[in-house]
């Protein structure tokens, strides 16, 4: 009778010990850290493009490095996104009537396709215009910021002091398509327009 109770006292030490140790095991994970979640992407300006490199450069005026322009820090955002938009389609070949497609993408820009695509990536402008169509946009006159030069055979814009132009006149470098060119041109036999506000 000894041995019997013996036994069942051994199996039951050995039945708490077995239902104990998983327990003591089983230590509760930290909590998981929350991921954050990802910011919204911007709906407008370069980022709608796909535009990573958005470079800036001390100032007011622009700055022309390698081909692309460095937006002035100082510069109003529509400023600046019009400018990084461009950065998206400058050394792409000219084609008339390249860059009036309602998404405003193409393979190829004109003149006007060209000044339509920048203004678009800083949201002041919905859809393509030709050259004729620039005469009647924003207001009369030089911007303080972009100042759009037009007549009814050729547009291009001026950003913060730098030119954006599919025509090489003035450029040393002699290439067409949508380029930021490192010298003015002239503007005779040219209409002014700009922006509201800008």
């Amino acid at each position: 009778m000894r041995g019997i109770a013996l036994s069942v006292s051994f199996m039951l030490v050995a039945l708490s010990v077995v239902a104990v140790a998983p327990a003591a095991a089983q230590t509760p994970a930290p909590p998981a850290t929350p991921t954050p979640a990802p910011a919204p992407a911007p709906s407008t300006g370069g980022a709608a493009y796909g535009a990573v490199f958005q470079p800036t450069s001390p100032g007011l005026v622009a700055q022309f490095v390698n081909g692309i322009a460095y937006a002035p820090e100082q510069a109003p955002d529509a400023v600046k996104q019009a400018i990084w938009a461009a950065n998206q389609i400058v050394g792409l070949p000219y084609r008339m009537g390249g860059g009036h497609k309602l998404t405003f993408f193409d393979k190829a820009y004109d003149c006007s396709g060209t000044v339509s695509f920048a203004l678009h990536g800083a949201s002041l402008l919905a859809r393509p215009r030709d050259s004729s169509s620039f005469l009647r946009y924003g207001q009369a006159g030089k911007g303080a910021w972009i100042t759009i030069y037009t007549n009814p055979g050729h547009a291009f814009v001026v950003i913060a002091g730098l030119r954006l132009d599919t025509s090489a006149a003035g450029d040393p470098s002699g290439l067409s398509g949508p380029r930021w060119r490192p010298n003015l041109r002239s503007t005779r036999g040219y209409k002014a327009r700009h922006p509201v506000g800008l």
